[in-house]
């Protein structure tokens, strides 16, 4: 359980202050979108797989004002909101299969929740998606795009979703036993670094056989390699969505302060492991990481061997996947994980 002081302290950090500003402005559309382009997945590096093919159809008409500006932001990210989303469709309705109920996932603090009204859409009744915000604009957005009504949202931040607020909201019944896919999107890094107390809170709300998905943003043991990787990044992949004006103005307003709250892979393997017994890197993209963690074998295999290979350029990704974080020794991991291969559709020529 999570004490007072620490969510007071969540509550004074610079995602509902400093940073308050920014990002209304950004989810209202009155600033923070590209000035050179929208960004659009390069479905070669998917293989042209059906899966990720349909749910990116799907996801591209319900974006809100924030997403052209995420994912113009971190390299290919958008590439592995659509391998990520294949694969949590395809383990959600497995387990609507087996358990004869709608699948439950949570999408925490990810702008205006378009994967959660993607999946929700793609579910069709055997899906309920839920997203939170403390963005007023992420709210409208997502309501004027819903999609489907098994699409809900929460306004406000992570940790106001106790045991009390469950037990009351009406709107959270179907949330109330807990989450098959859960998925805390960079956010954990804008109210600080104490990254145990953080997974803390949300852990006990993922289902026995449930998996937990994160997107990170990690500091580097060698602070040039870091920054290296972010001079990378802001010239060979933001300059072609973001003038250099626009690249400089967030780097002052919303990274610098960032990077005091970021932490490094051993910081996030320690915290996992207090409440899980696998957790698995998935993808990397120069100082970003998609990690999966579950307390169920079954569950984590069929998730991450679910994924199509990441679909990411070399130069971009630092670290061998999928990579080993979190393995219990009496029933460990095997060796001989494979990724999902493509269903390929031919294109026409």
């Amino acid at each position: 359980m999570v004490d007072s002081k620490t969510i007071g302290a969540w509550r004074k950090a610079p995602r509902l202050n400093s940073f308050a500003t920014f990002f209304e402005q950004t989810a209202s559309g009155l600033g923070g979108a590209p000035d050179l382009g929208r960004p659009e997945p390069e479905m070669g590096l998917l293989s042209f797989d059906l899966a990720c093919m349909t749910f990116w159809d799907t996801h591209r008409r319900l974006w809100g004002h924030f997403d052209s500006h995420y994912f113009a932001s971190i390299p290919y990210r958008l590439e592995e909101e659509c391998r990520l989303g294949a694969a949590i469709f395809s383990f959600a309705e497995k387990t609507w299969a087996r358990g004869r109920r709608p699948a439950t996932i949570y999408t925490l603090g990810a702008g205006a929740g378009t994967l959660a009204r993607t999946l929700a859409k793609l579910g069709d009744g055997r899906l309920k998606t839920l997203n939170c915000s403390p963005t007023d604009g992420n709210r409208v957005s997502f309501f004027a795009r819903r999609g489907s009504e098994d699409a809900h949202f929460y306004h406000g931040p992570f940790f106001e979703l106790d045991d009390e607020r469950y037990a009351e909201d009406e709107t959270l019944q179907p949330f109330r036993d807990g989450y098959d896919v859960l998925l805390e999107d960079t956010t954990f890094q804008m109210y600080g670094r104490d990254r145990d107390n953080q997974t803390g809170f949300i852990a006990p709300r993922v289902r026995s056989n449930g998996v937990l998905v994160q997107v990170q943003k990690l500091v580097h043991g060698n602070t040039e390699a870091y920054l290296e990787r972010e001079r990378h990044k802001d010239e060979v992949f933001k300059s072609r969505f973001f003038t250099k004006r626009q690249i400089v103005e967030k780097k002052r307003g919303v990274l610098d302060t960032m990077f005091d709250f970021q932490v490094d892979l051993e910081t996030s393997r320690s915290a996992l492991r207090s409440y899980f017994r696998y957790a698995v890197v998935t993808w990397n993209s120069g100082n970003f990481y998609t990690i999966v963690s579950s307390n169920s074998l079954n569950s984590l295999r069929d998730f991450v061997t679910s994924m199509v290979k990441p679909a990411i350029p070399p130069e971009f990704c630092h670290e061998q996947l999928p990579q080993i974080l979190v393995n219990d020794e009496k029933n460990p991991i095997p060796s001989d994980w494979a990724w999902r291969p493509p269903q390929s559709i031919d294109r026409e020529t």
